[in-house]
C-alpha cells in the first residue's frame, strides 16, 4: 500500500472524500466497473470526436486519454482517497468546455488552426479556415486537442481506481481477469446495439455513468452523483440543441453528427460541411462532365454504372439524366442514403434503376459478380477515422494501387474509371494519376475546374474540382482524349444548356438565352509528379500524407500526450513506492499494437464499416477470453513456449501481405484471415493471463500493462512511415522485451496466489 507521504501527492482538493470501503462484491464490480468503462469510453470515443470541432481527424486523442486514466487510477488503487466520486463532477466539467468550444465556433466565429492547410504535410478536408496560430487569433488544433486529453484522463482515473480495487478483492486473478472480459463484452455489445438504433448521446452517457453511482458511499453521495449526473445529461442535450432548431436536424449515425440542414438543402458531419442535394437543371454541371465528355466526342454510352461514395444523391441523379439503364449506388452511411432518399429534390433513390448497397465501397467492389460500363468515385471524403485506433480515415482504403486495380477487374473491356473530389493540393492529385496509371497501364485524363493547363506539386487546388478518367485500355477513352488534344470542351453552369450541343469547339456554344461567360473551358491538364513519388498501397494506405513521415503537427501532439502523461503519473500515482512491472508494460504496448494490426487487417478484407469494426473487437475480447480458460484448465508455469508461437504467429503476419488473403474464396478468407489475426492474439492473452495470475499486486500489474498501451498507442504513428507490417515487427520488438524483462522478474521468489 502506499506510504502516508505519498498519498499527500494526491489534489485531494478537487474530490470529495468518499467511503474508503475496499470493494464488497469483488465479481460483481468486476462486472460492472468493466462493463461502465468500456462503454463510456466509446460514447467518449463517439461524442468528443463529433462535438470538439476537427478533434474528429484526431480520435486516437480521446482513446489515449481513457487508457491513461484508467492505468493511473489502477495504479493509485492502494490509496486512502477514492477517486470515483470525481468522475461524473469531472464529466460534467469537461462537456461544459466542450459545449463551449462549439458553441464559440458555431456563433463567435472562433477558428481552429489544424497545421498549415495551404501546403499541409497532410491534407485534412474541410479544415482550411485555419489562419495560423495564436498571433491570429485562432487555437491550435493540438491545444483544442490536449485540453481533451487532459479532462478525460482526469474522468477516467476514479473508473481505473474502481477496476485496480475490484482487481484487488478477487484472490484468483485469472477468474477476475475473465469476469473483466465478460463485462467489457457486454459494453462492446450494448454500444453496438445503442448505435444500430441511432441513440443520443444522453443515453451514452446516462449508461456509461451511472454505474459509477453503486461505487460511491454513504447513499447520501450517491444523491449528489445522481443530481450531476443529471446536469451532465442536460448540457449534453443543449450541445445538440446549438445544431437543431430553424430548420436543423440532428441524427447520430454510426459514423457522425450528421446536420441536415432543410432550407438549403445541405448536410454537415461533425460540425464540417460535407454536401448538398441540388437540381441539377440549375446547377452542379459538374456532376455531369464526364457523361457529356462521353457523349460528344462519340463515345460508347455507359448503361450499366458502379457509383462509390452515393451520398445523398446528385451523382445518382447524373447518371440516370445521362440515360443510365442500372446504378449501382454505394454508400457506407445508411443516414446520408436516408437523408437523400426522403429530401432530395429530384428523388433520385425512388428510380428504379437505381439499387442501393449500405456497404463499404472497397468490400462492395471486391464481392460484386458485376460488370461496369463506368465506375465512379463520387466525392470520396469521409471526414472521419476508420477508428481511435488508427490515423486511417474511413475511405483510405478505397485509394490504393490495389483499390484501383480492383475497380479495373470489374470493369467491362472498354469500361472507365473516374474519379473526382476537391483534392486541394497537387501532389495528391499527381498521386491519383500515377496510381491510376499503374494500376491500369494506361495514360489517364485529368481535367481541372477552372481550367488549368498544368497541375504542379505545391500548387494549391483549394476551391478547384479535379476530374480525373483512365480507361481499362487505351481505346476507352481514345475519343475524348483526341477531341481534346485539338480542341476545347466547353461547360454552361446550367446544366439544362448543355443538353442540346456539342460542346466541343475551339470558341464558346452559342446558345439562345446564354452569355459567353457562363461556359466554362475544359481542357487536358498536364500532372507533373514528385520525383520518388509513393503511391498508396494497402500497406500504407496515406493518400493525403505527403510522404512518409510523421508530420510535425503529429509529433507535436504526441509531446503533449507525454508531458500530460508524466503530470497525471506524478499527481496520481503512488510514486515513491510503484515499481513499473516492465514485462506487463511492454505486454501492453505490443497488444494494443497487435490490435491495430487487426482492425486494419480486417476492415481491408471484409470493409470498414462500424460494424465489421465492433464484430473485430468483440472477437479479440472473445479470443482473450478464451485464452483467460485456457490458463485456468491447463495453469502453464514456462511462458517461454507461448511467447516464441506469439513471435512465429506475427512472423507469418509479416511474411504474408494483406493482399494475398483477398483472392482466397469466402469462408477459406474468413478461416485462414481470422488464423492469421487472432491465433497471435490468443497467445499473447495466455502470457498475459499466466503473468498476472502469480501477480502480488494486481492493481499496480494491471497499471502498468495499461501505461504499455499507451506507448502502443503513439507507436502507432509509425505506420505512416513504415506500413502497417512495419507496426508487426515493432510488436515483436516489445514482446521480446517483455519476455526478457519477465525472465529476470520470474528468478525472484514469487508470492503464493490461490489457484
Amino acid at each position: 500500500m502506499a506510504d502516508e507521504a505519498s498519498q499527500a501527492t494526491a489534489p485531494d482538493s478537487i474530490i470529495d472524500p468518499i467511503s474508503k470501503d475496499p470493494p464488497r462484491h469483488g465479481h460483481l464490480d468486476l462486472l460492472i466497473i468493466s462493463f461502465a468503462l468500456l462503454f463510456f469510453e466509446l460514447a467518449c470515443i463517439r461524442w468528443f470526436g463529433s462535438t470538439v470541432v476537427y478533434l474528429t481527424f484526431f480520435t486516437n486523442f480521446v482513446l489515449m486519454a481513457c487508457i491513461l486514466g484508467m492505468s493511473v487510477g489502477c495504479l493509485a488503487a492502494g490509496r486512502r482517497r477514492d477517486f470515483a466520486g470525481a468522475v461524473i463532477p469531472l464529466t460534467l466539467v469537461s462537456v461544459f468546455l466542450a459545449f463551449r468550444l462549439l458553441r464559440a465556433f458555431l456563433f463567435d466565429h472562433m477558428s481552429i488552426n489544424v497545421g498549415d492547410q495551404s501546403s499541409p504535410q497532410q491534407v485534412y478536408f474541410g479544415t482550411e479556415g485555419g489562419r495560423g496560430g495564436f498571433l491570429t487569433g485562432d487555437l491550435p488544433i493540438e491545444v483544442v486537442a490536449g485540453g481533451c486529453f487532459a479532462m478525460i484522463t482526469l474522468v477516467f482515473v476514479g473508473l481505473g481506481q474502481v477496476l485496480g480495487r475490484a482487481f484487488n478483492a478477487v484472490p484468483n486473478r485469472v477468474a477476475a481477469y475473465t469476469w473483466n472480459i465478460l463485462g467489457s463484452l457486454g459494453g462492446i455489445l450494448a454500444f453496438g446495439v445503442a448505435s444500430y438504433f441511432r441513440t443520443s448521446p444522453q443515453l451514452w452517457f446516462a449508461l456509461g455513468l451511472a454505474p459509477i453511482i453503486w461505487f460511491v458511499r454513504p447513499w447520501y453521495w450517491k444523491l449528489v452523483q445522481a443530481a450531476v449526473l443529471v446536469f451532465v445529461l442536460v448540457l449534453i442535450g443543449r450541445t445538440t440543441a446549438l445544431d437543431e432548431g430553424r430548420g436543423r436536424e440532428v441524427i447520430w449515425s454510426p459514423y457522425y453528427k450528421v446536420v441536415y440542414h432543410s432550407d438549403s438543402g445541405t448536410i454537415d458531419t461533425n460540425n464540417i460541411g460535407h454536401q448538398a442535394m441540388v437540381v441539377l437543371e440549375n446547377g452542379g454541371a459538374a456532376y455531369e462532365l464526364p457523361y457529356l465528355l462521353n457523349r460528344d466526342a462519340g463515345g460508347k454510352h455507359w448503361d450499366d454504372l458502379l457509383i462509390v461514395g452515393a451520398g445523398s444523391g446528385n451523382d445518382v441523379q447524373a447518371a440516370l439524366l445521362q440515360g443510365a439503364k442500372r446504378v449501382d449506388a454505394v454508400e457506407i452511411d445508411p443516414v446520408l442514403n436516408e437523408l437523400g432518399r426522403a429530401h432530395h429534390p429530384e428523388h433520385p433513390y425512388d428510380d428504379s434503376r437505381v439499387h442501393v448497397h449500405l456497404d463499404d465501397g472497397r468490400s462492395f467492389v471486391r464481392n460484386t459478380s458485376r460488370r461496369y460500363d463506368a465506375a465512379v468515385y463520387a466525392l470520396v471524403d469521409s471526414l472521419v477515422l476508420h477508428s481511435g485506433y488508427s490515423s486511417l480515415r474511413l475511405e483510405s482504403f478505397l485509394f490504393t494501387e490495389q483499390a484501383f486495380a480492383d475497380v479495373r477487374d470489374k470493369l467491362k473491356p472498354d469500361g472507365v474509371f473516374i474519379v473526382y473530389n476537391y483534392f486541394r493540393q497537387g501532389w495528391v492529385i499527381s498521386r491519383i494519376a500515377a496510381m491510376a496509371e499503374r494500376a491500369f497501364g494506361t495514360r489517364p485524363i485529368v481535367i481541372s475546374l477552372p481550367y488549368r493547363a498544368k497541375i504542379t506539386p505545391g500548387q494549391n487546388q483549394a476551391g478547384a474540382i479535379t476530374l480525373l478518367m483512365v480507361g481499362k485500355d487505351d481505346a476507352a477513352l481514345a475519343p475524348i482524349r483526341a477531341r481534346l488534344e485539338r480542341e476545347n470542351f466547353w461547360l454552361h453552369v446550367s446544366p439544362k444548356y448543355n443538353a442540346g450541343v456539342n460542346a466541343f469547339g475551339t470558341e464558346r456554344p452559342k446558345v439562345a438565352g446564354t452569355s459567353p461567360e457562363h461556359w466554362r473551358k475544359i481542357g487536358l491538364s498536364k500532372v507533373e509528379g514528385e520525383s520518388g513519388t509513393r503511391v498508396p498501397t494497402d500497406n500504407w494506405p496515406f493518400l493525403y500524407l505527403r510522404g512518409r513521415i510523421i508530420p510535425w503537427l503529429n509529433v507535436r501532439g504526441m509531446l503533449i500526450v507525454v508531458v500530460i502523461s508524466l503530470l497525471v503519473l506524478r499527481l496520481f500515482a503512488p510514486s515513491r513506492t510503484f515499481r513499473p512491472n516492465g514485462q506487463m508494460f511492454f505486454l501492453g504496448a505490443g497488444f494494443m499494437l497487435l490490435e491495430t494490426k487487426g482492425v486494419v487487417h480486417l476492415a481491408l478484407l471484409f470493409g470498414s464499416t462500424w460494424v465489421v469494426n465492433s464484430i473485430v473487437f468483440f472477437a479479440i475480447l472473445v479470443m482473450i477470453l478464451l485464452s483467460n480458460l485456457y490458463v485456468l484448465a491447463v495453469r502453464p508455469r514456462r511462458l517461454g513456449p507461448y511467447y516464441a508461437l506469439l513471435i512465429a504467429g506475427l512472423l507469418i503476419n509479416i511474411a504474408v501481405p494483406m493482399t494475398r488473403f483477398l483472392a482466397l474464396p469466402g469462408a477459406a478468407k474468413v478461416v485462414v484471415s481470422c488464423a492469421v489475426v487472432f491465433v497471435p492474439i490468443f497467445f499473447a492473452g495466455v502470457v498475459f493471463a499466466t503473468s498476472f495470475r502469480d501477480s502480488a499486486r494486481p492493481d499496480l500489474d494491471l497499471g502498468s500493462n495499461i501505461a504499455g498501451v499507451i506507448l502502443g498507442g503513439l507507436s502507432e504513428y509509425f505506420s505512416l512511415v513504415v506500413g502497417f507490417n512495419g507496426l508487426v515487427v515493432l510488436a515483436i520488438v516489445y514482446y521480446v522485451l517483455s519476455a526478457v524483462l519477465g525472465s529476470r522478474q520470474r528468478g525472484k521468489p514469487l508470492p503464493t496466489v490461490p489457484a
